[in-house]
């Protein structure tokens, strides 16, 4: 249930896992073939960007005005490594999934939640945003933001784009994994892919109330009731009490488990579409406070749209990549993609609880290189700003550079005093994860990217 970056984180039982994939395959829109539970394990036919569609996971799209996805994004669906075996973002999924499924069991001592880390990231516009209750308008469905197939089809930016698909299908607890997908900055915390998971939790009238004496007199909701900062016009006070308590008790005690006993934890109320009151959560780390996830109680027009009218509960989500990287020490979000085997053979351990400090690869030396243009002239004769994104840029540089730059950065930009154009200058740090670039390499990257900022992004070269 993350939406941006800023609100935006033992012995597996394997027989278990598996019956819960089962319970994972829900009918998505239309195509429920294209986007049900479906395994990415190497023998999908490889995504390909054609003229008039794109083909990624088995499955063609055509293409139109909105389509802006990369070959080099593409390339990342079906990785799926969270369901790596012994990788770190691995490593942390399972630690959570063992948590909830050692402490939270039902009647018979079962699982109370269910697993669902197979999903397709080929999602529909409306399961995205419209089954979230976002708006349209809204700054998050930003073309400059997303990757979109076409206009009614996307990678997903969230894994709550399956959320109300999952309520639907009539469960009420289960945590949610998947790789995700924005166009962002580029710095070694951030990354147009990146994993999250999420759990949902619903409640009836009677578990909710169930210890509590005279519950029976007790009700989930009321009538005539006003949307106050504290709960909902359709929710008693009583039930959302009740409710944000299960949900603070529940993460603290699972960041617990992941930080030690001794974690401080606080919790600071904000705002999401899909969640009302809402809060994140921060843990203090090596002195400082750091927000680890955001949660809250679920908007009831969300459940009363897919048949749960008769509970409320509680969502979370989080990061994979922002636990891994605080928790085991990496100091990269690219190295997360790194097939290099002094990498990878760190995270292979008998017990996922057993600490990992990650010993960094020999650090090769960083190479600079700034680019400098002219802003386009917005069609209403202003600055530019309207017709070109950083976003734009960054995208561009990453379909260029791939995995070699480190980071883009805005280093210097000022206005003609005369022709009042505008110019700005970017500074690309390059960084191979496993070897030493040469300059005469990079310098031939670099060429290409400023090519093509010309002829795709408009701009006007000062180099």
């Amino acid at each position: 249930m993350i939406l941006g970056p800023s609100v935006v984180p033992y012995l597996s039982p394997r027989p278990l896992c598996l019956l819960y994939r089962l319970l994972s395959e829900v009918r998505v829109n239309g195509y429920a073939s294209a986007c049900r539970c479906l395994c990415t394990d190497g023998h999908t036919p490889q995504p390909v960007i054609g003229q008039d569609s794109v083909d990624v996971l088995g499955h063609s799209f055509p293409r139109d005005d909105f389509t802006n996805v990369t070959p080099k994004i593409l390339d990342k669906v079906g990785r799926n490594l969270h369901n790596q075996m012994h990788h770190p973002l691995w490593l942390i999924k399972e630690r959570i999934k063992a948590h909830f499924y050692s402490t939270y069991t039902g009647r018979w001592g079962n699982p109370l939640f269910s697993v669902h880390d197979n999903l397709s990231p080929v999602v529909t516009v409306e399961q995205n945003f419209d089954s979230l209750l976002i708006p349209p308008g809204h700054p998050s469905r930003k073309r400059g933001d997303n990757y979109y197939l076409n206009r009614k089809t996307m990678l997903r930016a969230h894994t709550s784009a399956h959320q109300t698909e999952l309520v639907r299908s009539g469960l009420d607890a289960f945590l949610l994994a998947g790789d995700v997908y924005r166009r962002d900055q580029i710095d070694a915390s951030h990354f147009p892919v990146f994993h999250q998971m999420e759990g949902v939790r619903l409640f009836s009238n009677h578990e909710l109330f169930c210890k509590v004496p005279s519950g029976e007199d007790l009700s989930l909701f009321e009538r005539g009731g006003r949307r106050t900062p504290h709960k909902q016009e359709s929710h008693t006070l009583e039930a959302v009490k009740l409710v944000e308590f299960d949900l603070k008790h529940t993460l603290t005690r699972l960041v617990t488990t992941l930080f030690g006993a001794d974690v401080e934890v606080r919790w600071v109320d904000c705002y999401f579409p899909f969640t009302h009151p809402s809060f994140e959560m921060e843990v203090r780390f090596q002195g400082d406070w750091m927000e680890v996830l955001g949660c809250g109680v679920m908007e009831q027009e969300l459940l009363n749209s897919v048949g749960a009218e008769n509970k409320l509960g509680w969502a979370f989500g989080l990061g994979l990549e922002r636990l891994a990287m605080v928790l085991y020490s990496i100091p990269d979000i690219r190295l997360f993609w790194s097939q290099d085997e002094r990498f990878l053979k760190q995270f292979r351990v008998e017990d996922i609880q057993q600490p990992i400090c990650f010993q960094p690869l020999s650090k090769f030396p960083p190479l600079h290189n700034d680019i400098s243009f002219w802003l386009p002239d917005a069609k209403d004769g202003g600055t530019g700003l309207e017709s070109f994104t950083e976003n734009d840029l960054y995208d561009l540089v990453r379909s260029i550079g791939g995995d070699l730059v480190e980071k883009v950065s805005l280093v210097d930009e000022f206005t003609h005093p005369k022709t009042r154009r505008r110019s700005q200058c970017y500074r690309i740090v390059y960084r191979h994860l496993e070897r030493t670039l040469t300059q005469q390499e990079v310098r031939l990257v670099h060429q290409r990217i400023e090519h093509a900022a010309e002829t795709e992004l408009g701009v006007q070269g000062r180099y």
